[in-house]
């Protein structure tokens, strides 16, 4: 791959207004970085699955396998904010090289300790949080960085192509990892995620921007910019959390995603308790229903990826649909029906995402936006340690077909509520002029 490369933004195959999914990967550098971001999933993945097999192993308990998930995550919980900061005011392909090769040493260290038979809970789980805190910087500056690759028109596509990359690293790194662990060790998929950590680092300083990508330097906005000023010179926290807060779409992408990820999407465990219970099947019926899932996932971010002007709009609409999809696979009678009933939840679902995510990280302006998505990465954690529980007791009370009926009732119900609010909002006045 030449440094010297750079890629016109346009091709006589693929005009500026097609809809194509993978019209991002007509530029050269985002086929690399797609590349480089399948590589580094597939690694991730794979320690993910072979750490939660360490852990059950050292200590035979579930509950320290979640805690050690749960470490991970929390971060992401109390300082993405201030990543998402670091991401804003540092260059973004340095912070995303750095933030890589940290994490691939964190992952060598593992895999060392691992092959010298040092390691115990204590010390992964100080490396789980050493993992978590890199990770809030590393998550926004990398989820940018590929938007940077590509014009703005071309960002839905950018993150369709990603979704669908995650969804192709994170099966292959499972799968890899059985392989890997049976024939080197468990310390070879901590090096091989280790590996993949610096094959990303290694590719990211090739890259070049299309023309007419949003350029983003790192420079710090002075105290006369519009939004996010106020502070002087620093591109501080404060500012990204006043952004946000004065963001009328970004709170109704937040209420419409929180009400979605408490009440639905769980699926994994709404519909493990629904097929092992009230339909009386067994881990392979369920098995091919989060295959089902999967497929849905793939296709979902397909259509995802051809939207050209993701709104906070459709993604409610889409979550509505879903929600009263997860009603309708409440009432499913048999394993059959259900089948049916997940593959458009599932779709739905995926394609609701990508739209979400390409309204977080093209409504903000290019300088804001390393602080938008640490707000993001906060609250999504707290609705990712939040939801299980409080869905699990939903179960508790209601029983698997009940959570999911009254969860996707509620989904559906409060978008509703809240489209209607607004559109008496914008109604008002207009009335009050006329009369």
């Amino acid at each position: 791959m030449s440094s010297g490369a750079t890629v016109s933004s346009s091709s006589p195959s693929a005009p500026s207004e097609s809809r194509s999914p993978w019209r991002s990967l007509r530029y050269r550098s985002m086929r690399w970085w797609s590349v480089a971001n399948f590589v580094s999933n597939a690694g991730t993945w794979m320690q993910l699955t072979v750490q939660n097999l360490l852990v059950l192993q050292i200590t035979g308990s579930a509950a320290a396998t979640g805690l050690s998930m749960s470490v991970q995550a929390a971060p992401a919980l109390l300082i993405s904010v201030f990543g998402g900061a670091a991401v804003d005011r540092w260059p973004r392909k340095l912070t995303a090289a750095v933030s890589q090769a940290l994490l691939g040493a964190v992952a060598f260290v593992t895999a060392l300790m691992v092959a010298l038979d040092r390691i115990d809970v204590a010390s992964l789980m100080v490396l789980a949080a050493v993992t978590g805190i890199i990770a809030t910087v590393d998550g926004p500056a990398c989820s940018l960085l590929g938007n940077d690759l590509v014009p703005a028109r071309d960002v839905p596509s950018a993150i369709g192509v990603g979704a669908l990359v995650h969804q192709a690293g994170r099966l292959t790194g499972a799968a890899l990892a059985g392989v890997t662990v049976g024939f080197l060790g468990t310390a070879a998929a901590y090096a091989a995620n280790g590996l993949s950590f610096l094959f990303v680092a290694s590719v990211i300083p090739f890259l070049r921007p299309a023309r007419g990508a949003v350029r983003h330097g790192g420079t710090v906005r002075r105290s006369g910019d519009s939004d996010g000023k106020g502070d002087g010179d620093a591109m501080t926290v404060r500012q990204g959390l006043a952004f946000f807060a004065r963001r009328p779409r970004l709170l109704a992408l937040a209420g419409v995603t929180g009400v979605s990820a408490v009440f639905g999407r769980n699926y994994q465990l709404t519909l493990a308790v629904l097929v092992t219970g009230p339909l009386a099947g067994g881990a392979g019926s369920f098995g091919t229903v989060s295959t089902v899932l999967a497929v849905g996932g793939i296709v979902g971010a397909v259509l995802g990826a051809r939207l050209r002007r993701p709104s906070v709009r459709v993604v409610g609409a889409l979550a509505a649909a879903g929600g009263l999809l997860q009603v309708v696979a409440g009432l499913s009678p048999s394993l059959a029906v259900l089948l049916v009933m997940v593959l458009p939840m599932a779709v739905v679902e995926s394609v609701s995402d990508t739209a979400g995510t390409a309204v977080l990280q093209t409504d903000p302006p290019a300088h804001m936006r390393g602080r938008v998505l640490g707000v993001w990465g906060s609250i999504g954690t707290v609705w990712g340690l939040g939801g299980p529980p409080a869905l699990g007791l939903l179960m508790e009370l209601a029983g698997a077909r009940g959570a999911l009926i009254a969860g996707g009732l509620i989904i559906a119900g409060s978008i509703g509520a809240g489209y209607a609010l607004r559109e008496r909002r914008v109604a008002g006045p207009v009335l009050v002029e006329a009369a």
